[in-house]
């Protein structure tokens, strides 16, 4: 038996989130100079945090600003970054390139909500959580294959321990004092809210001691933060998910910094 955290980014602003245009898969644009300073001060942010593994997904946004992340990072700077397309955003099919209201005009026309919505040649939601599923099968049966015989983590340290007595807000350390492996997982904010969705509702992820859902299922910011922990048991058939909770998600206090526009950025999609 051993245990994992998973901590969710997201990419850090382009100039198709500012100008609320849709990336989606077929639009591969870099970061803006704004999501350059937002994955600056989230590598910041999580500069203290011993990921055992970093995984983006093979868009350059996400590449760029898991790049950013790991060269912050006091331990894992010579981490490998393993680019993988089961992260790729959720593909938008004619809506991308196009502004966001065209797509909610087209949901409109469908009678559904823009968020349900399919348009041609698009994913629907169920194939953006196959996906993910895939990737977390994946990445559960690999950390059980080289974790798996280790022992229990050993006892918090007094910097852990000490984050997760602090108040709402908290420190880039929640949740971390539970877990033994530590993954980095920068993908984007369409994929992620349907990661969480599926971590929450399917996998019965416990939830923080009085988390608002409002917040729990909010748009995920650029450089936005989410983080599960996940305790697998070894089986004949592969790791079997024993328990999971949710530490926290979209979390933005490391964009304090920075001005009110630098950290709005591109809500959700993209």
């Amino acid at each position: 038996m051993f245990t994992l955290s998973l901590t969710l980014v997201r990419h850090g602003e382009t100039q198709y989130n500012k100008e609320k245009l849709l990336q989606g898969q077929g639009v591969d644009t870099p970061l803006s100079e704004t999501g350059v300073q937002q994955a600056e001060a989230v590598g910041k942010y999580l500069r203290d945090i011993a990921f055992n593994y970093v995984f983006s997904s093979n868009l350059q946004r996400a590449i760029h600003t898991a790049e950013i992340i790991r060269r912050n990072n006091t331990h894992c700077s010579g981490t490998e970054m393993v680019l993988d397309p089961l992260l790729r955003e959720r593909g938008f099919g004619v809506a991308e390139g196009h502004p966001k209201e065209h797509l909610k005009n087209m949901a409109n026309t469908a009678g559904q909500s823009c968020r349900d919505y399919t348009p041609p040649g698009g994913e629907t939601l169920d194939q953006v959580k196959l996906r993910f599923k895939k990737f977390l099968k994946a990445l559960f049966q690999q950390l059980s294959d080289e974790h798996g015989r280790a022992g229990a983590p050993e006892a918090a340290n007094g910097t852990a321990a000490a984050a997760s007595e602090r108040a709402p807000g908290g420190s880039a350390e929640d949740g971390l004092q539970e877990a033994s492996v530590h993954a980095l997982v920068v993908s984007h904010g369409a994929y992620i809210r349907v990661a969480i969705k599926h971590l929450l509702e399917d996998l019965k992820s416990s939830l923080p001691a009085g988390a608002k859902m409002s917040q729990v299922f909010s748009p995920c910011p650029n450089t936005g933060i989410s983080r599960f922990v996940f305790t697998l048991s070894p089986s004949e058939s592969g790791p079997v998910l024993s328990a999971a909770r949710c530490c926290f998600t979209n979390r933005k206090e490391h964009l304090g910094n920075l001005t009110a526009a630098e950290k709005c950025g591109g809500k959700e999609m993209g």
